[in-house]
């Protein structure tokens, strides 16, 4: 197994060249009261990524799982877009710990372009990125994290993927290692209907409930809890392109697309479980 690789900031300011720095917003009234919600709310954050919330809820996912200020998260591949990078990085910066779990070495050219441009945007804002700390990822090939030192490992809309390609087991094994005696594992993806097979949706991307606990049951995990704010019944999850039909992805263009946004983005489970 190979070991973990720490972020350099340096060697991300190298990537950037001359970009410049974004300048982090200081927390106001806000954050006097509530620190989650005045980072959910921060001018850092991307137009895209901030409107997204209302389908990704982000506060009540993070609290739902139960992440502190000083809670050690790592995120598994959270890509240079980092929805919840912008989020729980500047959250974590001062009291906790943020890893991001990135490509490994040797990935496709696209997800090794998109490792890049990650490490960019991290060096482009060092108030809210800058003590950020970047492993590998891929299955069990890499400790994405020193043994037995999280509390918590996050994915989202990652499952679908590992149980597709046949990596999911040794990705859990990874995610086990990792985490603390009594740490947890959020995990969040898009929901298949339960009256058709899973086998028979996996290529439409969506991912039965039941399946998924499942299967991470198996891994050493035990299920705790699920949460319903991302549910979304106007998913009817059949459609040409499967779930990336919908928004934001209207994988089929401009067709159909006014009754694609009128149903919003995919409807989602939202599980927690403690590592045994």
């Amino acid at each position: 197994m190979k070991t973990i690789e720490t972020y350099s900031r340096r060697a991300a300011f190298a990537l950037c060249g001359a970009m410049a720095v974004a300048t982090f917003a200081a927390p106001g009234a806000l954050a006097q009261t509530d620190p989650l919600a005045a980072m959910i709310s921060a001018a850092h954050r991307s137009p895209g990524n901030a409107a997204r919330d209302k389908f990704r809820k982000p506060y009540e996912v993070i609290k739902f799982f139960g992440i502190t200020e000083n809670s050690r998260v790592v995120e598994i591949l959270p890509g240079s877009t980092g929805y919840f990078t912008e989020i729980l990085a500047p959250y974590l910066r001062d009291k906790g710990l943020y890893i991001t779990a990135g490509r490994h070495e040797g990935a496709p050219q696209n997800y090794t372009d998109d490792h890049k441009r990650m490490l960019a945007k991290y060096a482009a804002n060092p108030e809210a990125f800058g003590k950020i700390t970047v492993t590998r990822f891929f299955k069990n090939d890499y400790e994405i994290a020193p043994p037995g030192s999280m509390d918590f490992v996050l994915t989202f809309r990652n499952l679908h993927n590992w149980i597709e390609r046949k990596e999911i087991d040794e990705s859990l094994k990874s995610f086990h290692a990792a985490l603390k005696s009594g740490g947890i594992l959020g995990v969040t993806d898009h929901r298949a209907r339960t009256d058709k097979p899973q086998d028979e949706q996996m290529k439409k991307g969506y991912i039965r409930q039941d399946y998924a606990i499942s299967i991470i049951e198996k891994a050493g995990f035990q299920f705790i809890g699920s949460s319903e704010v991302k549910a979304n019944p106007k998913d009817t999850k059949d459609y040409p392109e499967g779930v990336w039909s919908l928004p934001p992805t209207y994988r089929e263009k401009d067709a159909n697309r006014d009754k694609y946004r009128a149903i919003g983005e995919s409807d989602r489970f939202v599980l927690k479980f403690v590592k045994r």
